[in-house]
């Protein structure tokens, strides 16, 4: 007669563990491994610890964008908004930001801010009347010939400046007048132009005519998908360009005197539209889904753009990049990558489905925070610290915008609000502290090393919890999907150590999970256990 094996002692195993990593949302997460998280920081490792809590600045109507540069920012209700304060009107809809020297600059409505004169206007300018006069003038001092339009009574300073680029079309007498031309100089109501630049009547040319039919002085922006400022010009992209400003001058994108100080824009090979660009370690870069372009030089004459066909970043994730510890971090087709400035390297396996795209980001300095969906239509926001190379978990905000400023990260949610993000040294005079913080950690499944069944015994802690908090310890067996508590719940306390027993119970793996509010430090675990025997299957049983 067959019996059945039976259980044999192998005694008692105490295994602590005093380093928690961060998340690895895998298969193959081993022993000790946080397979799912809420609301940890990885600021305090290698403790396991909950994260500070949030503040929440503001609350936004029609969010479109948030901002900084020397101040919080924003765009709502139709308008921008700077220091709290409405500074001028925009249309609905996100929005993409710039900023060169004291000049907010708003995409793509193509409208600036100036933070020193308090100044909002356009960054175009159109003028439109009839009766423009051709004729000779002066330039420099010097009489000149076929150089000069004058509307009598206009004050062009309203409309353009000195060295601007500007546009005429709607001459009909001489067509070939109908042209681009950069402004000399403005006397008054004249423009001034090279000698030569216009087609006057008489057999000779230089006799002025006047337009009889309404003209068109524009000075024009190119439309950008994204924009960024790099040494004192600001660069952009649409479709398969990549432009830049006129040196310092956000106003002109159409000025080619072959100097060093020119505009620039140029069409690049590849196929498919830009995705992306950020100004990275002095120079601008740009992205598509399957290209990186580096653009190398000081000036227009110069300028060299190389590109390297490599993951560059996902449609839809512009917003994605940023720059965290010197390196620059944004969401591929393959993945979180890290970019040097060479071959970009993949960093987000241990996060599983958890960021699969419409990712947006921001840096403190050195976190990267990354707001994305996940592959079941959940959100994460999710951190990566550059010197421990780990990945916590916060909460499942769904963040459209950041923005750093004094020292503070802040994100715009979809609802409207406006929170700090990490440590927050000295919140804004009218923020609302968020209520305490829930926060999660379970660990993957714990093997031991051992194909046999095991029992864990008892669980010893040795953590802190601030006022108002509390930490609950839970246990699994054999992924049954129930969960056992294990002791009471640890309320508030210094740093100190708890026996946390368990009614004993075999199986081939456990789960550990421990949940509380509030701030929390774990310094470490230790899991005492007994083993089992095999799992020896017979006919008819398992």
């Amino acid at each position: 007669m067959r019996l059945p094996a039976m259980a044999y002692d192998i005694g008692m195993t105490a295994t602590s563990q005093t380093a928690f990593g961060g998340l690895d949302h895998t298969p193959g997460a081993g022993d000790g491994a946080l397979y799912q998280m809420k609301n940890l920081t990885g600021a305090d490792y290698p403790l396991l610890a909950s994260r500070p809590p949030r503040w929440k600045v503001a609350t936004l109507t029609q969010p479109g964008g948030l901002f900084a540069r020397g101040a919080l920012c924003w765009v709502a209700q139709g308008g921008f908004w700077y220091q709290g304060e409405r500074k001028g009107d925009v249309s609905e809809g996100e929005k993409t930001f710039a900023a060169l020297g004291s000049y907010l600059l708003i995409f793509p409505d193509k409208v600036y801010y100036n933070t020193q004169t308090g100044v909002f206007g356009s960054l175009e300018s159109k003028w439109t009347g009839a009766g423009l006069s051709f004729q000779n003038g002066t330039l420099y001092g010097q009489e000149a010939q076929a150089n000069t339009i004058q509307a009598q009574g206009v004050t062009w300073t309203d409309y353009f400046q000195k060295g601007d680029a500007v546009t005429i079309s709607g001459c009909a007498t001489h067509a070939e007048n109908n042209k681009s031309l950069i402004i000399r100089d403005i006397q008054g109501d004249k423009l001034v132009f090279y000698e030569y630049s216009f087609t006057l009547d008489g057999e000779k040319g230089d006799e002025a005519y006047t337009e009889a039919g309404e003209v068109t002085l524009t000075r024009t922006v190119p439309d950008l998908d994204y924009v960024c400022e790099n040494e004192n010009r600001v660069w952009g992209c649409k479709d398969n360009t990549i432009y830049c400003s006129k040196l310092g001058d956000p106003f002109n994108w159409n000025v080619f005197d072959g100097l060093a100080t020119d505009a620039y824009a140029v069409d690049t090979g590849s196929a498919g539209n830009f995705t992306g660009c950020i100004s990275y370690l002095g120079y601008p870069v740009f992205f598509k889904e399957d290209h990186i372009y580096k653009v190398y030089g000081t000036m227009p004459s110069n300028f060299q753009v190389m590109g390297t066909e490599t993951l560059g970043v996902m449609e839809g994730c512009g917003n994605s990049l940023a720059a965290a510890g010197e390196v620059l971090f944004y969401l591929s087709r393959g993945g979180v990558m890290a970019y040097s400035g060479s071959v970009p390297q993949c960093i987000s396996r241990r996060l599983g489905d958890l960021a699969v795209g419409n990712a947006v980001a921001g840096a403190d300095g050195l976190r990267y925070y990354l707001s994305a969906r996940g592959a079941g239509e959940g959100w994460s926001l999710l951190v990566y610290d550059t010197q421990t190379k780990l990945w916590n978990r916060e909460d499942d905000t769904h963040a459209t915008h950041f923005a750093a400023s004094g020292g503070t990260l802040y994100l715009l949610n979809e609802a409207g609000e406006i929170w700090t993000v990490g440590e927050t040294a000295k919140p804004s005079e009218g923020a609302q502290q968020e209520e305490a913080v829930e926060w999660e950690a379970e660990f993957a499944d714990f093997t031991d090393g051992s194909p046999d069944k095991k029992g864990l015994f008892r669980l010893n802690i040795r953590l802190e919890v601030e006022e108002g908090g509390q930490v609950q310890a839970w246990v699994q067996v054999d992924s049954d999907g129930t969960w056992l508590p294990m002791g009471q719940p640890i309320g508030p306390t210094p740093k100190r150590s708890f026996q946390l027993p368990m009614v004993p119970r075999r199986g081939d793996h456990y789960r550990l999970r421990l949940t509380g509010t509030g701030r929390c430090r774990i310094y470490s675990i230790t899991r005492e256990r007994y083993g089992g025997g095999g799992y020896n299957a017979t006919l008819g049983r398992t």
